[in-house]
């Protein structure tokens, strides 16, 4: 029987944090997780039977504090920042967590990095993660470092960005990387060797190659991408033309990877990446039925994705530079400049309809008015490097915190009655959503709310352009709204006395 053990996750709001944990539980670890706000965790289904601490990796009194009592550390942490500091920042948090982790008598660290060549021409990414993988190995405290390359699942960002450009282009003028030789593996097989680290005997200090059976070329990926979806196979001309940031720009605009995300994946692309070594196996059988394949971890990733049953997506990753503050309470205003668009409906519509309409908002769905203006602000958020619209959503009818919403993010939902949106588009400020119902007797109120706190100049610039624009945008969506849960009301109860 496999021996229970107290796990600290870093990094469980994350896309393969978010998978690891429960299949921990599964295995009947006890699970801790540390995040900065424990909020965004309110909804995930093993809310309840985990320890949630709040707490910053930057400041070591929370990592000690996280530490305490725990028998193995798995660090799934990567900056998606793509400028600044995040070399520095990487490894002061890898730093903090070693002492901790020997400080507190931490048995082992498991890390999950990148698979790269021995070339000391490494891309800043590259390079951080080998340089905290080394930390690890050297910080006293036994650690399992796997390195892995192109993650392939339904919601990775690497799957997204190969599945849009093949859906999008039907021929591709690409940068000489898609030449490269790269060896995915499939996140089913990751977060094997995950839980096999964890559950590992005996004290092992080293790092391990991890990939799928599959070396490939990127353009084999994309067209393998291609078979899988049903689509002709693409054209792909490598041109010598297509500097990584160039490269970057162009992924940005074609595909729901903003450019900060997109950068650091494509300058991992600069080299051959493959699996050197197999002494995993000694230590971590593959999987019952073997490792899985690019082509059959394409088609799994396609079938969570049309039964809309993606259980993490790397939209649910925060961004380095997007905005992260909670709405203040309204007392908090007071001495600060504050734009308010406020609207109220009164409706007959049914509780239940008003609210799958409010959940149900944005991303294919759309927003219920002047489709054009989103779409415009889209391209101009995508110009300046934003998220634009594209993102989506991960479920087409429910939302939970700390889901991505196109250029929103779920600050909190209070289902049946509150939905409060904060904005991640790039803008001079800071700006929140709220979509509110209740009851009022025999009908319900709609309130809708646009928050914006301008910064500078040009924060209330921006505000006063917009104007005559949320004059058609945000009028017509409340309107839209309450007459889009009006006609479902209307279509339920003729169903009902149908029967």
């Amino acid at each position: 029987m496999q021996e229970q053990r107290s796990i600290l996750v870093l990094g469980g709001t994350g896309y393969i944090g978010g998978r690891l944990v429960p299949r921990l539980l599964e295995h009947g670890h006890r699970v801790r997780v540390l995040a900065r706000s424990a909020q965004k965790l309110t909804d995930v289904p093993w809310r309840e039977r985990v320890e949630v601490v709040e707490g910053d990796l930057l400041r070591p009194a929370d990592v000690e504090a996280a530490c305490a009592g725990i028998d193995v550390v798995v660090y799934l942490v990567h900056s998606l920042s793509a400028s600044g500091s995040f070399e520095q920042t990487e490894l002061q948090t890898a730093d903090n967590v070693a002492d901790a982790a020997r400080a507190a008598g931490v048995k082992r660290i498991v890390y999950l990095g990148g698979l790269h060549p021995d070339s000391a021409e490494l891309s800043r990414h590259l390079r951080s993660r080998k340089a905290v993988g080394e930390l690890f190995l050297d910080s006293g405290v036994p650690t399992i470092a796997l390195q892995a390359g192109i993650v392939i699942g339904s919601g990775s960002a690497s799957f997204e960005m190969i599945r849009h450009l093949t859906e999008v282009l039907p021929y591709m003028p690409a940068p000489r990387w898609v030449r490269n030789k790269v060896q995915p593996i499939a996140v089913r097989d990751v977060l094997h060797y995950l839980l096999g680290a964890v559950e590992a005997p005996g004290t092992i200090n080293r790092t391990f190659d991890i990939g799928g059976p599959d070396v490939l070329r990127y353009g084999q990926m994309m067209n393998g991408y291609a078979v899988e979806a049903g689509l002709p196979q693409r054209p792909i001309a490598a041109l010598p033309v297509f500097t990584p940031w160039l490269a970057s720009q162009w992924v940005n605009l074609v595909t729901p990877i903003p450019r900060r995300l997109a950068v650091p994946i494509i300058e991992s692309l600069q080299y051959d990446c493959v699996v050197r070594e197999h002494d995993i196996d000694a230590v971590i059988p593959p999987p019952p039925g073997g490792l899985t394949g690019y082509r059959r971890a394409v088609r799994l990733a396609l079938a969570k994705m049309r039964a809309g049953e993606v259980e993490t997506s790397w939209h649910g990753a925060s961004l380095d530079d997007a905005p992260a503050d909670a709405l203040p309470s309204d007392p908090d205003w007071a001495g600060h400049t504050v734009f308010i668009d406020e609207k109220h409906r009164t409706t007959s519509a049914g509780v239940d309809e008003l609210w799958s309409v409010i959940e149900g908002i944005g991303g294919e769905n759309g927003w219920y008015s002047f489709p054009l203006a989103w779409a415009i602000r889209g391209w101009l958020d995508k110009l300046v490097g934003g998220v634009g619209l594209d993102r989506g959503r991960r479920h087409t009818a429910r939302l939970q915190t700390g889901d991505a919403l196109d250029f929103w993010r779920v600050e909190q939902i209070q289902r049946g009655s509150r939905l409060r949106l904060r904005a991640e588009m790039r803008m001079p400020g800071r700006g929140w959503l709220e979509l509110e119902t209740r009851d009022a007797g025999d009908h319900r109120v709609y309130r809708q709310r646009a928050v914006y706190f301008p910064q500078g100049l040009a924060g209330r610039l921006y505000w006063y352009l917009l104007v005559p624009f949320h004059g058609v945008i945000f009028t017509g969506m409340a309107n839209r709204v309450v007459l889009e849960a009006e006609a479902r009301t209307r279509r339920n109860r003729e169903g009902g006395q149908g029967a």
